[in-house]
């Protein structure tokens, strides 16, 4: 299954530059890495991303994680995967910049 990231630029740009990462401030302070769904991902942008800019989505293979990923329930009851490990860039399946139009995110259509 294909599970998602988004990242602020200069978060994608540290992951690029480092090799792997322990993901973004929520994530460190968090202890786990969050990523989303297909069906999670756009109410993830709008709650937490409305207002940035630069954006980049990532897409990861959930298999690749092995027990390092759990399903968790978060917002709304939905199961969310969380890594309790660092995260490798050379995981990254795909990724595209995120835009914005009309207040809403244009999701690449790999996003499924």
């Amino acid at each position: 299954m294909m599970i998602y990231k988004i990242w602020r630029a200069d978060e994608w740009a540290a992951l690029q530059q480092n090799g792997e990462t322990s993901g973004a401030p929520i994530d460190i302070t968090d202890g786990y890495i969050h990523f989303s769904t297909a069906k999670t991902v756009a109410a993830t942008a709008q709650k937490y991303f409305a207002d940035a800019a630069d954006l980049i989505i990532a897409s990861y293979n959930s298999d690749d994680f092995g027990t390092a990923l759990k399903w968790e329930p978060a917002r709304d009851g939905d199961l969310f995967p969380h890594l309790y490990a660092p995260l490798k860039a050379s995981a990254t399946q795909q990724h595209a910049p995120l835009p914005r139009k009309n207040g809403a995110h244009i999701f690449p259509a790999w996003v499924t």
